[in-house]
């Protein structure tokens, strides 16, 4: 399932990254990767704040819908 529809305080695992390859290499380089754990911070209208590798990044609506997670 996409980010995107993660509530506040869920944990999940990526499992894959979409989109064209700048957005790729972009989300990998904010910590993104295959079997990353995110914790979502808050949710405000589509938009994310998520806590991941001891960091934490804020994401647009459309951005979270291209990581797609497991609940852990």
């Amino acid at each position: 399932m996409p980010l995107s529809m993660m509530n506040t305080g869920d944990k999940c695992l990526v499992t894959l990254v979409k989109g064209n390859p700048e957005q790729k290499k972009f989300l990998e380089n904010l910590g993104f990767v295959i079997g990353a754990q995110i914790t979502v911070i808050s949710v405000n209208s589509g938009n994310m704040i998520v806590n991941i590798k001891d960091s934490r990044v804020a994401l647009g609506k459309d951005m979270t819908n291209k990581i797609m997670v497991a609940p852990e």
